[in-house]
């Protein structure tokens, strides 16, 4: 395999190659046709969803050769004296393009006085001057500085485009992964597309040191990521299906005692539900539903809702585990929202 890390080699660079922000890309790319550019950009958006990326093809596109492009993480460059010296440098004319432009990282990394010497620079920019903010941090941004940029939002990468992203680069890397790994894989990135490539370099990495196999399932992923077990998250499921308490909490207390991602194994559970509420519901979905999971899962859930005779795996039951899910990050005991869910949807008692 390549060398190169997976999300440099397969960064995009061009407008066509971004994925998942098309609602930034329209508006950019009309920018650049009818020649309005602004003078300040702030791109905002959680790690990994494409904001340096976007703000190097914008660049590019009007024109900006690389000696007139600049980079700089405002964690590591983020006193007075960073931003002077930008602002100095910003009055020089650029060497051999219209514009120059400067792609400022982490930018709610700056300090108090840092921000203070780039807004002068915003009130007053240079002609030839285009500024590119990037930060995860919005609310750390000054509302001065915000409002002398057009602001754009980034979104969160959604699990169906990571997951056909993983399955096309894995092929192009000579690797056949079944959708139920690329699902997983996309699970685990959390809307990140570099990392989702991340985890995929992990799992080409590993499966690479045997010549012979080219094929990565699920349990191959969950073996290289430490992502909890496909039966794990079964148990839990069918716990709920055949009213066994004792077994669902066993199937918690096993994922506890080997330290999995509790939010994760949640997550996890939450998606298989609703897989199987869409088969009782919409079976006509089945053949759809198939290209989402292993020809194991799809087998497991629909046994499950045929043997559900008591009709427990449907919304409520759904609408309780998405109500728990939501507590888990302020549980100071990590399974203690698993297992009230499983409580709350297995109890007669009203009152739970």
């Amino acid at each position: 395999m390549h060398d190169l890390a997976l999300y440099r080699k397969y960064r995009p660079t061009k407008f066509k190659e971004v994925l998942g922000q098309d609602h930034i890309v329209n508006i950019l790319e009309s920018s650049v046709e009818t020649n309005k550019v602004s003078h300040a950009y702030l791109f905002v958006g959680t790690r990994g969803t494409g904001k340096t990326s976007v703000a190097r093809i914008f660049a590019t596109n009007i024109g900006v050769s690389a000696n007139d492009l600049y980079e700089i993480d405002a964690a590591s460059n983020r006193g007075i004296e960073d931003i002077k010296e930008l602002r100095d440098g910003a009055r020089v004319l650029p060497f051999d393009s219209k514009y120059k432009v400067y792609i400022i990282d982490e930018v709610h990394m700056l300090s108090k006085d840092a921000w203070g010497a780039l807004l002068k620079t915003l009130e007053e920019p240079p002609k030839h001057v285009i500024f590119i903010l990037a930060t995860t941090e919005l609310q750390k941004v000054p509302e001065t500085i915000i409002s002398r940029c057009q602001v754009f939002t980034f979104k969160k990468a959604s699990d169906a485009i990571c997951k056909k992203m993983l399955l096309d680069i894995a092929k192009k890397e000579g690797f056949e992964i079944d959708a139920g790994s690329a699902e997983l894989l996309a699970i685990l990135a959390d809307g990140s597309f570099r990392d989702a490539l991340g985890e995929l370099q992990k799992v080409l990495n590993f499966i690479s040191k045997d010549k012979k196999n080219k094929k990565i399932n699920r349990e191959d992923v969950e073996k290289i990521t430490g992502a909890p077990k496909t039966i794990l998250v079964n148990d839990y499921i069918s716990a709920i299906a055949e009213k066994d308490l004792e077994k669902g909490i066993n199937a918690v207390r096993i994922a506890s005692s080997e330290n999995l991602d509790m939010k994760l194994f949640f997550k996890l559970i939450i998606e298989k539900f609703r897989v199987a509420i869409i088969l009782r519901y919409a079976p006509k979905l089945t053949e759809e539903m198939a290209r989402d999971l292993g020809e194991a899962d799809l087998e497991f859930l629909q046994k499950l809702v045929k043997e559900d005779k008591a009709g427990i795996l449907r919304s409520p039951a759904l609408a309780i585990l998405l109500s728990e899910y939501q507590n888990i990050d302020n549980a100071f005991i990590s399974e203690l929202p698993l297992e009230l869910a499983l409580i709350k949807i297995l109890s007669k008692d009203k009152d739970v």
